[in-house]
């Protein structure tokens, strides 16, 4: 009988251990270091990949193209970038990236949210390991562009008459995007709602999401609250609502600027050395010319931030996930000369910032 007890305690802790196991999250190592990135196409071709090499772009990110979102296409994203001796980081889908059916609760949402878990099972198996998510209702806002030192850059003005919300084909305006005002607390809950189901997944496929600010972020745009992700009290609770080592942040630091500290309440430097490697995995770099209510996307050395306190800031805490160009104005030759340019002012800032390290 004793005997008998004992093999039954030995088989319940086994099955203890087993389940433990099973609930310990995938978790994969990374190099050490910044790591600079570059936007780059699904279907890249040899005078793409050439201009990679060139500007000395070991990592890039990607914008997936209908056709290649599984994990087989996700794979010869990867191979057709490898050959090139090019790591892809991250694979984006624009169909699961700001879903108005999940933060506003309209119909569909569930379905969207298996397509995300989709998305990210589809990721792991490509053995990518990070991926952005925004939680905006009514996408990305502008009002026009503007001259930005004879260049081109989007402009955002809460007084314009124009403005308007734009996201994957899709097009809303004022003054209800939706037909409807919604709360606060309807936004919270429908971020819980979604990140709660989808962060056991990330957990078990190892892939890491980073929720990006909402932009602009304006208090309220066409009746739809941006009062989650564009505050550090609101990301702080976001954190501990999803209580997932998977779930952090994709800081980016133009959106940031866009709000001010009178609407974040940290600046870009300030976030980083807060919430540090373990939270923040991906920083886009860009600046812009004032806080809104009226701002204009403009290039890193003519904003009014200094974006080599990001740089040194991110050397300081040890990130290692990536820095990436983002909405950049854009310059006579195209997005090459555009992506050039950032690439190189990154490059700098990164070499002035492990320097002093050094010394």
């Amino acid at each position: 009988m004793e005997a008998n007890r004992r093999e039954f305690g030995r088989a319940v802790a086994g099955l203890a251990a087993m389940a433990a196991a099973e609930a310990t999250p995938v978790t994969h190592a990374v190099q050490p270091g910044v790591k600079l990135c570059a936007q780059a196409p699904a279907k890249p071709t040899d005078s793409d990949l050439l201009f990679l090499n060139q500007i000395g772009a070991e990592y890039v990110s990607v914008g997936s193209t209908p056709d290649l979102r599984t994990a087989d296409g996700f794979r010869q994203i990867k191979e057709r970038y490898k050959s090139a001796g090019i790591a892809v980081w991250n694979i984006g889908n624009t169909s699961v990236h700001n879903m108005p059916e999940v933060t506003l609760n309209l119909s569909g949402r569930d379905q969207k949210i298996e397509e995300y878990k989709q998305y990210l099972r589809n990721l792991g198996a490509a053995g990518i390991y990070y991926t952005t998510y925004a939680h905006m209702g009514n996408g990305i806002w502008s009002s026009g562009s503007a001259a930005v030192r004879r260049a081109v850059g989007r402009e955002f003005d809460m007084a314009s008459p124009d403005k308007q919300g734009v996201w994957d084909g899709k097009v809303w305006k004022e003054p209800l995007s939706h037909g409807r005002e919604f709360s606060k607390e309807e936004i919270w809950e429908n971020y819980a709602y979604f990140i709660r189901q989808v962060a056991p997944v990330a957990e078990e496929v190892g892939v890491r999401i980073g929720i990006h600010p909402d932009d602009p972020p304006a208090p309220v745009l066409a009746g739809v609250p941006r009062c989650i992700f564009t505050s550090f009290d609101g990301y702080r609770r976001a954190m501990e609502i999803a209580n997932s080592p998977n779930v952090g942040i994709c800081l980016c630091c133009g959106t940031w600027l866009e709000g001010g500290k009178q609407i974040t309440g940290k600046d870009p430097e300030e976030m980083i050395r807060y919430f540090g490697a373990a939270k923040i995995w991906k920083i886009h770099f860009r600046n812009v010319t004032a806080p809104l209510p009226h701002f204009i996307e403009t290039f890193m050395d003519n904003g009014y931030y200094d974006m080599y306190r990001i740089m040194k800031a991110l050397r300081d805490v040890n990130f290692d996930g990536i820095v990436i160009l983002d909405h950049s104005p854009a310059m006579a030759g195209g997005s090459n000369a555009q992506t050039a340019y950032g690439f190189a002012y990154m490059k700098a800032l990164m070499s002035r910032a492990n320097a002093e390290a050094r010394a």
